[in-house]
């Protein structure tokens, strides 16, 4: 009988994981690769770029944050003539890296690759066009609208999408435009489920995107819960993610665990509610964490607010606000999520409809 697994299964399993691990920066996800499932990681991977378009005259960056960072650039070793991991810092840097490493491929972000052009338009008055770029590779996130024909127009470039697992990073499937639905990168590798039940979909709707890593050392037995939603349409297809569910809130690339704030700020006295809210307004995600107070004496109280933004920091490296709110409520209540962008679903997965 197959073992349905989401995140928190895996971080669960930390102790007693063994191989190479690759943990989220919370951790509270980590997915053991031993040697040989390294090389199943990187082979997918070195193929989704190949699907895109790179080969071995290109040069590549990758923007991405670990633990899928070395795992691109070591695939697109294998298939490029240089690959160098700068990780998803700063555009200023990033411009300069894909300059003097004479990048021909930018591997990143949807809204880190929008992000690099609206930069180079407004601030730094380059045209997009003299980076030379040939192919951009987005992954990690849910893509705005319009994004790979947009970066596509302004770069020049060849622009596709790939799906990388949320648990390693690496590539799962890819497409190479927008209306297009995911191509997966092996047979049998990725399904979908239904929200509340252990079980293949099999009505139009809402359905969760699972990983089925049958040749996996440990946990090839398993059916991996993405936390990624995608609707669907045509039967046999697999659609792309427009969603998210569950426990955990993509955010920049980054998997925010709402349990880990819970606990956080079940420790802070006085606390009486949190609303996450996220939102998409430029080119970048923005988190605010609202608080609401139990007593009035508080909600002005610097040190309390102070308490509040290290906690958070602690627990992710994801900058999010801290915003207290006005208004005070003896009453205890859950904490919620307010995804202006429409991503995530909710916490409850029996809940959507």
């Amino acid at each position: 009988m197959a073992r349905w697994l989401t995140r928190d299964d895996l971080g669960a399993a930390a102790g007693s994981a063994t191989g190479l691990l690759l943990v989220s920066p919370d951790v509270s996800s980590v997915f053991p690769l031993s040697p040989e499932d390294r090389t199943a990681a990187a082979r997918l991977t070195t193929a989704a770029l190949r699907e895109s378009g790179v080969g071995e005259h290109d040069r590549v960056v990758v923007a991405l944050a670990e633990p899928a960072g070395a795992l691109w650039a070591t695939a697109a070793a294998d298939v490029a003539r240089a690959a160098a991991c700068v990780g998803p810092r700063g555009r200023m840097r990033l411009h300069h890296a894909l300059s003097t490493l004479k990048a021909t491929t930018l591997v990143a972000t949807p809204t880190g690759a929008m992000d690099l052009l609206a930069r180079l338009h407004l601030e730094f008055l380059l045209d997009p066009l003299d980076l030379g770029l040939r192919t951009i590779v987005l992954t990690g996130e849910i893509a705005s609208k319009r994004t790979l024909a947009h970066l596509a127009g302004e770069f020049g470039a060849t622009v596709t999408e790939v799906l990388a697992s949320p648990f390693g990073g690496g590539a799962l499937a890819w497409r190479e435009a927008e209306e297009q639905p995911l191509r997966p990168l092996a047979d049998g590798l990725l399904g979908l489920a239904a929200l509340d039940k252990d079980v293949p979909a099999t009505a139009d709707g809402p359905a969760e995107l699972v990983v089925t890593p049958s040749a996996h050392s440990s946990l090839g037995d398993a059916v991996l819960r993405t936390g990624l939603v995608a609707r669907i349409a045509e039967a046999g297809e697999i659609p792309a993610p427009a969603h998210t569910v569950g426990e955990h809130v993509l955010v920049r690339g980054v998997w925010l665990a709402l349990p880990r704030i819970e606990k956080a700020l079940s420790r802070i006295d006085g606390v009486a509610g949190w609303e996450l809210a996220i939102s998409r307004q430029g080119t970048l995600d923005t988190a605010v964490l609202k608080v609401t107070f139990a007593r009035r004496s508080l909600v002005g109280n610097p040190m309390w607010k102070g308490r509040i933004e290290q906690a958070v920091r602690a627990l992710t490296p994801v900058s999010v606000a801290v915003e207290i709110v006005q208004e005070v409520s003896e009453t205890p209540t859950p904490g919620t999520v307010n995804d202006l962008r429409g991503h995530h679903l909710g916490r409850d997965r029996a809940l959507i409809t």
